[in-house]
Formats: C-alpha cells, sequence, structure tokens
C-alpha cells in the first residue's frame, strides 16, 4: 500500500490540534478514524510517528522529519490543483539573460493596468528554451531561434547589438567599434543561451571563442580582461557593472527579439502578450 494524501493529513492535524481528539474535529472525521489512519501510515512506513501519553502528543524525532515533508508535500499537492483549476490566474514568462531590459518596467505597468487579476511573473531560466520545455514558464522572451517544432514563435521587435569589455581594455576608449575590431579579440559566448556567437563575422575574420554559463559568469569573465563579448542592448541596460564597458557594434546586423510558445496549447494570454510586446519595441 502507498502512502496516502489523507493520511500526511492526519498527521499534520495530529500535530497542528495536538491531541487525536481535536484533529478528528478539525478533519471532519470520528476519533476512531484519526487512530486507524495514523497507525496505517506508522506501519506503512515501519517507524512510530508519534509519542501518546494520556497528557499530550508528539513527535518522534523520526516524526518531526516525516511531518516536514508531508507539509511539503500537501503544499505541493495544493499548489498543483490551484494551478490546474485557478483559470490562469498567473502568466509566467521565462527568459534568458533580460526580460525586455529598459522596456521591462513599462511591459510591468501596462500588464498590471490591463490585467490585474492575472499576476505576471518574469523568471530568468538559462535552459535553452527559458523555461517552456521544463514546465516554469508559459511563455518565453528569446533572442535566438529555438529549433523545435513544438513551438511557434513571432518577432515583436529589433534589439542592437553591443560589446561588453573590462574597462581597461584598449578600445574602452572609444564611442563605438566595428566588427573587424573584435576579430583579435577572444570572444566570449554562451552556446546554450546567448545571442552571439563567432558565426556572426565572416568566415576569415572570426575571433577566437572561450564558453561561459551563464550572464553572471559571462561578466565575471570580462571584467578580468581575457574576454569580450557581444549581446542584444537589452543586456547593457539590465546589467551594469562596475569595470564593465558597453560598446555599440556600429555594422553588427540587430538581434531578433521572439516571443515563444506552444504550438499545440498556447496560454490564452499569447495573443495578448504578443500585442503589447510588439507596441512596446515600436514605439
Amino acid at each position: 500500500m502507498d502512502v496516502e494524501l489523507r493520511q500526511l493529513r492526519c498527521l499534520v492535524a495530529i500535530v497542528d490540534e495536538g491531541t487525536f481528539t481535536d484533529a478528528a474535529i478539525a478533519l471532519g472525521v470520528s476519533q476512531a478514524a484519526v487512530s486507524r489512519t495514523l497507525s496505517a501510515l506508522e506501519k506503512r512506513l515501519g517507524v512510530r510517528l508519534l509519542r501518546r501519553t494520556s497528557r499530550e502528543t508528539s513527535p518522534t524525532a523520526i516524526g518531526l522529519r516525516v511531518v516536514a515533508h508531508a507539509r511539503r508535500v500537501l503544499a505541493e499537492v495544493h499548489n498543483l490543483v490551484q494551478e490546474a483549476t485557478s483559470g490562469h490566474a498567473e502568466l509566467r514568462i521565462g527568459h534568458h539573460w533580460s526580460a525586455l531590459g529598459r522596456l521591462t518596467p513599462a511591459l510591468q505597468h501596462r500588464w498590471r493596468q490591463a490585467h490585474p487579476d492575472t499576476q505576471l511573473h518574469l523568471l530568468r531560466i538559462n535552459s535553452p528554451s527559458a523555461g517552456l520545455t521544463e514546465g516554469t514558464a508559459d511563455l518565453a522572451i528569446m533572442r535566438r531561434p529555438l529549433d523545435d517544432r513544438r513551438f511557434d514563435s513571432a518577432i515583436v521587435g529589433l534589439e542592437t547589438r553591443w560589446c561588453a569589455m573590462a574597462a581597461g581594455d584598449s578600445l574602452a576608449r572609444r564611442r563605438s567599434v566595428r566588427m573587424v575590431d573584435l576579430s583579435s579579440c577572444v570572444l566570449l559566448v554562451d552556446h546554450r543561451t546567448g545571442s552571439t556567437t563567432a558565426a556572426l563575422w565572416p568566415a576569415d575574420e572570426r575571433p577566437a571563442t572561450e564558453e561561459s554559463r551563464d550572464i553572471d559568469d559571462w561578466l565575471t569573465i570580462i571584467a578580468t580582461g581575457r574576454c569580450v563579448g557581444v549581446t542584444a542592448r537589452s543586456v547593457v541596460d539590465q546589467y551594469p557593472r562596475p569595470g564593465i564597458v558597453y560598446l555599440p557594434v556600429r555594422d553588427a546586423e540587430p538581434v531578433a527579439v521572439r516571443l515563444v510558445w506552444w504550438r499545440d496549447d498556447p496560454h490564452p494570454a499569447t495573443c495578448t502578450v504578443l500585442e503589447l510586446l510588439t507596441d512596446l519595441y515600436r514605439t
């Protein structure tokens, strides 16, 4: 027999209420039913969970650990039911390194005004799908194509490319740089989620590359002066960092910003978000 949710609820009720009698009242069952349910749980686990005397009931050492696990399980089940039955009371938008940069507050403000009953959560998730395949995001804002036929996408805007370099770099004194200026540098790239790779350069001008893992790793390494990075303007707005200088790359092609969603099961707010993001980038 597997452990049942009603057994966990019974255990937690006894601990919270202090007695079998009060637990029975809280659960709306008889005291005998509470005793049977707890005994069945202890038999299934093969341990004694509670110390029972004529005056009090208290958890054993293992009982304390089981109660802590039981609370987490019950909370997760509650969240699962709420998620499935809430009618989409929240919207989770995943993104890699930055949401919309300087446009992020405008997105949050407009959404709150137009949809006060649906909470918007912007989540930085460093996975190739920005949380879609993991189930932790309903939509995703991405700056690289997602080669997966399970998803649809639309370009909502374009962002200029900027170069991040150490403040002591010889190029840092300039007002801007060109692609060719970076050919002799070591380019730091994140092949999983970054928006720029060496393929952006002509084959005979491609810089050497090193690999990073996420935005914090990327910025930390660049600050040493060992590498430079090229990224979208939103990262510049989102991550000012001491020791890092950002310069526009004036001859680089722009970065396409995409909204991505499940092809066969789009979130009900997909069209609304698509229109909102497109309008923000247009204006």
